[in-house]
């Protein structure tokens, strides 16, 4: 009978414990962080932008991807504007520094490549790396394929880039080739 009066009270304060605990949970847990949800890229961007300042920066790169893929959707000259006031937003926010944004910009909406920045000497920094150099290209010209064509319609600009990405390749084959004959 003891037991039996115990058995009562420990169990309504397990249940209370239970509730709390759960409770306590929910006030912790991350925001849901979902994609956009519309396919119009002026209230994808609308939505990235909620999402992103209730605290899931983290899935930035992701967000960026969904409203590329958006764009391709109804590709036109002025989701190059888009992209770019985005991003300066998303810099005036914090959640990117300028030279990120600028970056994001210029890999998928600029002929200027990216991935061959800085004043290197070619011989001592770029030769010997010159195939991660070259792949790195690469996967930028396939960036920018998305950005200035399928996404902004810019044919002159992306065939710009693939013939920079080419005169590139040539001069590092003969520079290279200059520098091992020079050793």
């Amino acid at each position: 009978m003891n037991k039996t009066r115990l058995a009562k009270p420990l169990a309504a304060l397990t249940v209370i414990v239970a509730s709390t605990l759960v409770l306590a949970s929910c006030a912790t847990s991350p925001p849901p962080c979902n994609g956009p949800q519309s396919k119009n890229l002026n209230a994808a961007i609308d939505d990235v932008k909620s999402t992103l300042q209730a605290g899931c920066a983290a899935h930035f790169d992701r967000y960026y991807d969904d409203l590329l893929n958006i764009a391709e959707g109804d590709p036109k000259a002025e989701n190059k504007r888009i992209f770019s006031e985005f991003l300066v937003w998303s810099s005036d926010q914090g959640l990117l520094s300028k030279r990120q944004a600028k970056d994001y910009y210029n890999r998928y909406f600029n002929v200027k490549f990216m991935s061959l920045q800085g004043d290197y000497n070619n011989c001592s920094h770029t030769c010997p790396r010159r195939d991660r150099v070259m792949l790195n290209m690469e996967r930028e010209l396939t960036d920018k394929e998305r950005g200035l064509l399928r996404v902004a319609l810019d044919n002159e600009g992306y065939y710009r880039a693939d013939e920079l990405y080419q005169e590139v390749e040539l001069v590092l084959e003969a520079t290279c080739t200059a520098c091992n004959a020079g050793r």
